[in-house]
């Protein structure tokens, strides 16, 4: 097995797939399966892309090729063989803002969970302070102090993004006006 993506092969795929759907639509069918080919092609883009430095070290990177292989396979028909030959450019881009839509989904998780564990004080919760050898020294208030700095650098940005669509509004409502 190849670990590239032979763009010329992908886009004859892709033409054979769009026939095979016109078929099936005009005798009234569903449309066919994705091929395996055209899966397998899918899949090595989602995951060669998922190794780039932006996105490997992520503990969620599995979740992340798989949101791309979803919404490559929803928008599979999209293709337009006739407007573009470049259907590994096509599905790259498709499964790059799956993976953005991941990282900003998997941020507001860990936002609610850092919010919730600096207003529920754990009086219970206890770390150890150090071991045998005294390697660790963390206490629920580094831990504390860490999820403040991440719960405040959020929502800055959250707040940042909302005054530049406010700006970005009142600008097209003076272009507007004139």
């Amino acid at each position: 097995m190849s670990h590239y993506v032979d763009n010329q092969k992908f886009l004859e795929a892709l033409k054979q797939r769009k026939l095979l759907v016109l078929e099936a639509e005009n005798q009234g069918n569903e449309k066919p399966q994705v091929s395996n080919y055209l899966g397998e092609c899918i899949y090595k883009i989602a995951n060669h892309l998922s190794y780039k430095a932006n996105f490997i070290n992520y503990s969620y990177r599995d979740e992340m090729v798989a949101d791309g292989i979803e919404t490559s396979l929803r928008y599979i028909d999209n293709f337009d063989p006739e407007k573009s030959s470049n259907p590994f450019a096509y599905f790259t881009q498709i499964i790059y803002f799956a993976f953005l839509r991941r990282l900003t989904k998997e941020k507001k998780q860990s936002y609610i969970k850092n919010k919730i564990l600096i207003e529920n004080h754990f009086d219970s919760f206890e770390l150890q302070e150090h071991d045998e050898d005294g390697m660790y020294d963390v206490t629920y208030s580094d831990i504390l102090q860490t999820s403040e700095d991440f719960v405040e650098e959020y929502e800055s940005n959250i707040q940042k993004k909302k005054k530049k669509k406010q700006q970005k509004e009142f600008q097209l409502d003076e272009f507007l006006e004139e």
